[in-house]
């Protein structure tokens, strides 16, 4: 089973050699690495040229204009051969038994489209701030689900044929766009946790998700939910009315509110026991 590890790449370069140097100490050695630039502005092609040499297992192509990561991430699929795909951003690492869990789970559970553990913050340093300790089993099969809270997180991996074979990736999510993955695969597979931490994501002023990005991220989460729903069909969320078109993404949250309170996290602990006693 062949491990195809994901980059897209904007004015990273400079973190790469850490990403580079923790996918080489990788367990697991049947794996390439595909890697897009999205148009940077600074030296990321040159520098990753250098560090990745004549190594035919690395794959670096460059878009024509700069298209933004749901563009970039879909085409990274398409580029890529293995069995499995996983995304690495340039400035994050992933630990050296990541690639190896994913796929022993994969071999294992044919029902399984996506695997996914935990991540840890850290500082530009890479020194652990703080491991994100929401991820954990969610529920299988079930209609309303968004991973609301979030739950489902990097690392991830998922089977390639699955989602080639399904919906893609909405090329017009400038952020989000993982979610919109997670959703498509949730509805095509069951996904599986592996409890524990392989991905190391580094916290910098220049990361995609910081600063004024929050906003952004906020909204196109939304809007990925709201996809989300009319793909499945739902009319209603806890007996109030899906909204039509996507306006507002306080309105959609609103209708997910309830996955916050005790009673719903209570029956949605039983439904994983069961799930996990009778598959």
């Amino acid at each position: 089973m062949k491990f195809s590890l994901l980059i897209a790449n904007y004015n990273n370069g400079k973190f790469f050699k850490d990403c580079y140097d923790s996918i080489l100490a990788q367990e697991y050695k049947n794996w390439e690495v595909v890697i897009i630039d999205d148009r940077s502005t600074d030296d990321s092609v040159e520098v990753i040229k250098k560090i990745i040499g004549s190594d035919e297992r690395f794959k670096l192509y460059e878009n024509d204009a700069n298209y933004g990561v749901g563009v970039t991430k879909a085409k990274l699929i398409e580029d890529a051969s293995g069995d499995v795909c996983g995304y690495l951003d340039p400035d994050d690492i992933i630990k050296p038994n990541a690639l190896k869990s994913a796929v022993q789970v994969l071999e294992k559970k044919k029902d399984v489209v996506l695997t996914y553990s935990r991540l840890a913050k850290c500082d530009q340093n890479l020194n652990i701030i703080k491991e994100f300790r929401a991820a954990m089993q969610v529920p299988n099969r079930q209609k309303t689900f968004f991973n609301f809270p979030i739950q489902i997180a990097p690392f991830v991996a998922f089977r390639r044929d699955a989602y080639l074979n399904g919906p893609k990736i909405n090329p017009e999510l400038k952020i989000a766009e993982d979610q919109d993955l997670y959703f498509k695969m949730y509805e095509v597979g069951k996904v599986h946790f592996i409890n524990q931490t392989d991905y190391l994501y580094r916290a910098h002023s220049g990361g995609i998700s910081q600063n004024a990005n929050k906003e952004k991220s906020y909204s196109y989460y939304a809007r990925s939910i709201w996809e989300a729903m009319q793909r499945r069909n739902l009319k209603q969320i806890n007996g109030k009315p899906v909204p039509e078109s996507y306006t507002d993404p306080k309105e959609i949250f609103a209708l997910l509110e309830y996955q916050n309170k005790i009673p719903f996290r209570i029956k949605k602990k039983f439904i994983i026991l069961l799930q996990k006693i009778f598959g």
